[in-house]
Parts: C-alpha cells; sequence; structure tokens
C-alpha cells in the first residue's frame, strides 16, 4: 500500500447476546449486565454486542411487578457463536398481578426444555444469580464448577450432582460455563466477559461510569493487571488504584495517593496490601509495566521513550520491573504493526 492510501478500517466483531427470561424475571439480573454491555458498544467500536431477549411468552411480569413486553419466542436453532444468558428469577411478585404458580412451572419447563434441545457443549452459557438453576435441569452444568445465590447453592447441588457447586465466589468460569452469584455479581461477571472479548482498560471504563468496582473471584483465570488487586470492596483502595489506573505514568507518591485515598500513608499501605495482596509500589509498576507493553506493540517508539511514557526513570527500571512479570524481553512484545 502507498504512503499516505487509506487505510481499510478493521472488520468489527459481532457477538449475538441471547438473553432468556424467566417467569417473575429478577429486573436488577438483566439491567446490570446488560448496562455493562451496552456501554461496552459505547467506549469502543471492535467489538458490537447485539442483544435480542428471548421467553417461553411475549409478555414477562418482572420482580418488581413491572411487565416485560417484546420478548421474542424461544428459536429453533442457536448460533455456535452466541453469548447465551440465563437470568434469574423471583419467589413472587413484589407489586402488581403475579401469574399463578401452574404459569410460571409450565413456563419453566418450557425453557429448560429448549435449553436441552439447543444448547451443546461449545456454545458459551452464561447464568445470573438463580438462573443457574434452569441450567441445571437442563443438565448443562455437569462436570463443570459453578455457582448461584447463596439461598440456592443447595438446590443448585441437588439438581446438578455432577456439577462441582462453589458457594464462595462472585462468579465461575469453567470452559464456555459462566456462572454468578446473587443479583449483582451478574454485573461483575459481564465485566470480567468483556474485558476478555475487548480489554481490562474497557471493562474499567465500563465500571467507572457505572460507578461501581471492578472484583474478581479467587479460583478465576489470571486477568490483565488492569484488573489485579481489584477483588476487595474496601473504598479507600479503591480510589487509590483508580488514581493510579487513570494515570499510570504519573510520578505517583505515597503521600499523594494518600489524599486520594482519604487515610493516612502508613495505614494506606498496610490496607492496600490486606486487601489488594501487593504493596503500592507494586500495583503502580504493575500498570506502568503492561502501559509499556501497549506502547510496545502499537508504537515505533525506542525504548528510552517508552519507559519515558510509562512512567519509568530509564529503560534500564523498565528491564527490571519487566523481569517481575514476564519472562521474556521487552523487545518480544513489538507488535506487527510496530515492527513495520
Amino acid at each position: 500500500m502507498k504512503d499516505g492510501a487509506p487505510q481499510a478500517a478493521a472488520p468489527v466483531r459481532i457477538v449475538p447476546v441471547w438473553i432468556v427470561l424467566p417467569p417473575r424475571a429478577l429486573l436488577l439480573d438483566i439491567a446490570g449486565p446488560l448496562e455493562v454491555l451496552r456501554r461496552a458498544n459505547v467506549e469502543q467500536a471492535a467489538v458490537r454486542f447485539e442483544v435480542r431477549h428471548f421467553a417461553a411468552r411475549t409478555r414477562v411480569m418482572s420482580s418488581i411487578g413491572l411487565a416485560l413486553e417484546g420478548a421474542e419466542p424461544l428459536p429453533d436453532a442457536l448460533p455456535d457463536d452466541a453469548l447465551l444468558v440465563l437470568t434469574g428469577s423471583v419467589d413472587a411478585v413484589a407489586f402488581g398481578e403475579d401469574p399463578s404458580d401452574g404459569e410460571v412451572a409450565r413456563d419453566e419447563r418450557t425453557i429448560v426444555a429448549w435449553l436441552k434441545r439447543h444448547v451443546r457443549e461449545h456454545h458459551r452459557l452464561v447464568s445470573i444469580c438463580s438462573g443457574a438453576l434452569l441450567a441445571a435441569r437442563a443438565g448443562l452444568l455437569d462436570g463443570h464448577a459453578c455457582t448461584t445465590h447463596h439461598t440456592v447453592c443447595g438446590e443448585l447441588a441437588r439438581l446438578a450432582p455432577l456439577a462441582d457447586v462453589l458457594d464462595n465466589r462472585l462468579y465461575v468460569e469453567d470452559g464456555n460455563r459462566c456462572s454468578s452469584a446473587g443479583v449483582t455479581a451478574g454485573t461483575d461477571l459481564m465485566l470480567h466477559l468483556v474485558a476478555g472479548l475487548t480489554s481490562g482498560a474497557v471493562a474499567l471504563a465500563i465500571a467507572r461510569h457505572l460507578v461501581i468496582y471492578l472484583r474478581r473471584g479467587g479460583a478465576d483465570p489470571q486477568l490483565s493487571p488492569w484488573l489485579e488487586g481489584r477483588n476487595h470492596i474496601h473504598p479507600a483502595v479503591h480510589r487509590a488504584q483508580d488514581a493510579v489506573a487513570a494515570n499510570p505514568a504519573r510520578a505517583w507518591t505515597l503521600a499523594a495517593l494518600a489524599r486520594v485515598a482519604g487515610a493516612s500513608p502508613r495505614h494506606l499501605s498496610r490496607l492496600f496490601n490486606e486487601h489488594a495482596g501487593m504493596s503500592l509500589p507494586d500495583y503502580v509498576n504493575r500498570l506502568r509495566v503492561s502501559l509499556a507493553r501497549e506502547l510496545l506493540g502499537h508504537t515505533r517508539l525506542d525504548m528510552e521513550r517508552v519507559a519515558e511514557r510509562a512512567g519509568f526513570a530509564s529503560a534500564r527500571q523498565l528491564r527490571r520491573a519487566w523481569r517481575r512479570s514476564f519472562a521474556t524481553p521487552p523487545q518480544q512484545a513489538r507488535g506487527v504493526d510496530a515492527r513495520a
């Protein structure tokens, strides 16, 4: 291609997301994860999430008594690349007219039968809260680790005796089977999935916009450095982490971060080790190394300039920090575009 000629735009990856709504659908199980996907389409353009809603009937009563209209009938086929999401339900609707028990049971049986017919091992199945019970009744969690709301973990174990039910996790990802604990944990799981499909930086931007924290379960696969150490709920530590993530290259001092966190320097150091599982300098250096890796992969900057932009005093300091995270030298992170 000649210099100055326009380059073709990178193709957009389309991810079909099919939401199956049970009767008495727990509204937060739907709204939380879907707001993550809606925002993901705003924050980046490389991956587009296209959402459709399906149910046993076109009108579904939600947990708060608000009727959800316009759901599509359960389809005759399931695309291989679909992200299938099963949301949870409640025992009774809080306000408004509640469907009869017989109608609820009938709709649940319809959904379970549909799952048995169409979902295969290669399909990516995501259950939110008690949605795992529908997956279990369809035999889709057998041989997998999984979780659900703490009040129904026992029922999940009874319905899926061949599954490994974990009762102390925000969410669990085991192959193509993903499951989350109660209610808001579905948002945590969707942030985790979006981070894998786009990037940790995108997931962090979404979490900031939604004013929630990024967390991860202790047994989940290693995430990017942007998400490490976020499996806690201490607000002071999150404030410090958010500040560093927003500008890793800044010359952060313990005193400056303590002011951001609203704690004394000594107390912040103790809190950071306790809740993030690492020291504050280690956290800063991991994000700087990650930033340097991105620069090496996408620019032609020499090592000194990369080190400077990532917040290191020298290329030697960058290499020293790099060795703590990677076995291979920084030069091997050079991307094709940067070498061209």
